[in-house]
């Protein structure tokens, strides 16, 4: 059985394939994405597919691959990559990774937030260029998450992860949306279901942890961030590169850049906030 694997992947995993009786591994070895053109040279004849989020698995590449295909797997939590439709209909099974990335995703997140309401990324590049002079006592301040509201657009297992590593910095509040309220994964964060127009206007740290889908794309549009505070951070983990660039377009036509040394909001609580910043991940 011939499987076509579409990048280099852990030595573990290719292990387990090239062990595996009667099993004859191709592998696109790269830690770049597979060229469409190897992609369908390589998947032509093959029983089984390994992919990446980056590889378009469409109806040219099952045409290319031919009826011996039987099992496609994705390595990735998400697979809006692939053509699932079509892929049911030839009869092919699909596998896919889901949890994996739930630990490192959630940290990330978190990691992201802090970097964006502390405002390290500028003040790292001032002390590269020489902007910083003395210490000055309102100059790229940021503020905390002491005391805030934290809106969580998709609690599943990454929104939950995110919630449970935020709690301990003194989140006053939690808001989430989706499909429907989950009291019972709410109730460890205290969590409140509300409106996807309520979260955005009472929020002061906004997480997108929900799954890319047809339902989702496009929700958080320009009405959406004209309702968030302009002292707001958005922190983006669900959606692919374009819709990144534009959600991110979006944020900064509505609130502008991020960066002035002006203090902003939230003075009562000792702290300064920069304008709103779209962060993605």
């Amino acid at each position: 059985m011939s499987v076509f694997v579409t990048r280099r992947i852990p030595a573990e995993g290719l292990r387990v394939l090239t062990q595996a009786s009667g099993c004859r591994v191709q592998q696109w070895d790269s830690e770049e994405p597979v060229p469409r053109a190897e992609l369908l040279a390589g998947v032509a004849g093959t029983r089984g597919l390994l992919c990446l989020l980056s590889d378009r698995i469409d109806r040219e590449v099952l045409d290319a691959a031919g009826p011996d295909l039987k099992v496609i797997s994705t390595l990735s939590v998400g697979f809006d990559h692939l053509a699932l439709d079509e892929i049911k209909k030839r009869g092919i099974r699909v596998g896919y990774t889901p949890d994996v990335l739930t630990d490192a995703t959630a940290e990330l997140s978190v990691a992201l937030l802090l970097s964006v309401c502390r405002r390290l990324p500028e003040a790292a590049e001032q002390v590269k260029s020489g902007g910083w002079t003395t210490w000055k006592p309102l100059w790229m301040c940021g503020y905390g998450l002491s005391d805030s509201t934290v809106g969580i657009i998709g609690l599943g297992r990454i929104g939950q992860a995110v919630a449970r590593r935020l709690k301990p910095f003194g989140v006053r509040k939690f808001l989430y949306t989706g499909s429907g309220p989950k009291p019972e994964s709410a109730a460890e964060f205290g969590a409140e279901f509300v409106p996807l127009t309520r979260l955005a206007e009472e929020s002061d740290f906004v997480v997108v942890t929900c799954a890319l889908t047809p339902a989702t794309q496009g929700m958080c549009n320009k009405d959406f961030f004209s309702r968030m505070k302009k002292t707001s951070v958005f922190i983006n983990t669900s959606s692919d590169p374009a819709a990144h660039r534009e959600r991110y377009l979006r944020h900064k036509e509505h609130h502008g850049s991020a960066g002035s040394q002006q203090p902003a909001g939230r003075a009562a609580r000792g702290a300064h906030a920069p304008r709103a910043e779209a962060v993605m991940a």
